[in-house]
């Protein structure tokens, strides 16, 4: 039985919603409070698919998601980059020069410092960007205004003044779609092989694991490592790579790996994202 919903976290609005209408159009979008949230309603049942942010160009990875992850049960089965596009949105007919002060979640006001600064409008923080975009709407005052996707100002019926304000016009989110249900099947010319594992407790064990990699030319985009069980000599490594399991490449590769790890577990193979390629062109 499928619900035809795909969870994201946040109020609706927010750039994890414009995530959802961009790569699953066809899909009803359930908000939730929080990431754990998004996770158990995939595996309650409330919803097909897990739409979660992984990492921003400007801002890095999302705090504690790679943690979430390996223990969530769920598969990646896509991923979804999309353009975070700020908009400064206020309550109708206020304009540009009344605006006092700007609210919008932490990470958002560190990505427009430049126009708040250009502007004189003082950051105040709120719980998430759709989150501030409701509660200016819902306050109605003329000089407080919220830093969202415009999405957000259609939904909660604030005016645009600005668009596109980003110090950084490349600002970038790389989402992940995931389900309860994996899918191997090479459905793209390009495909990606994301896994999670733990080195064995021997010298140069993380140098011997990576030797596999380098030697059969797989190309490894991203390779962090975080602690777990909140010691210090437990640390699991998290990594993506270009490639197939199937591919002879690749399966070399995570033979060679499996020789030096503890544990080793596969989170998704999925086709990358167009404009993943796009933006390896530019740079």
């Amino acid at each position: 039985m499928t619900t035809n919903r795909i969870a994201f976290q946040g109020e609706l609005g927010a750039y994890s919603h414009e995530a959802c209408r961009a790569a699953r159009p066809d899909m009803e979008a359930l908000p939730c409070p929080t990431f754990e949230d998004v996770i158990e309603a995939v595996r309650g049942g409330e919803a097909d698919l897990a739409m979660l942010p992984v990492e921003n160009s400007t801002y890095g990875r999302v705090a504690d998601i790679h943690h979430l992850l390996p223990e969530s049960g769920l598969k990646i089965i896509d991923e979804a980059f999309v353009r975070v596009h700020i908009s400064l949105l206020a309550v109708p007919g206020t304009p540009l020069s009344e605006i006092r002060q700007a609210m919008s979640h932490t990470v958002l006001l560190g990505q427009c410092r430049g126009f708040l600064r250009d502007h004189q409008i003082s950051p105040m923080v709120g719980a998430d960007t759709a989150g501030s975009a409701k509660e200016v709407a819902a306050r109605g005052i003329p000089s407080l205004a919220a830093l969202a996707a415009p999405l957000a100002g259609e939904i909660y019926g604030l005016e645009r003044l600005a668009d596109e304000i980003e110090d950084r016009q490349n600002n970038t989110t790389r989402f992940l779609i995931m389900s309860q249900k994996a899918d191997h099947s090479r459905r793209a010319d390009r495909m990606l092989t994301s896994f999670v594992f733990r080195v064995r407790n021997i010298p140069a064990a993380l140098y011997k694991t990576m030797g596999g990699f380098a030697t059969n030319g797989v190309n490894m985009t991203k390779l962090e490592s975080y602690m777990v069980d909140g010691v210090f000599t437990a640390t699991q490594f998290y990594a993506d790579i270009e490639g197939h399991p199937e591919d002879e490449n690749v399966k070399r590769a995570l033979d060679e790996l499996g020789y030096f790890t503890a544990s080793l577990d596969i989170l998704g193979v999925y086709p990358a994202d167009p404009l993943r390629e796009a933006q390896r062109q530019q740079a």
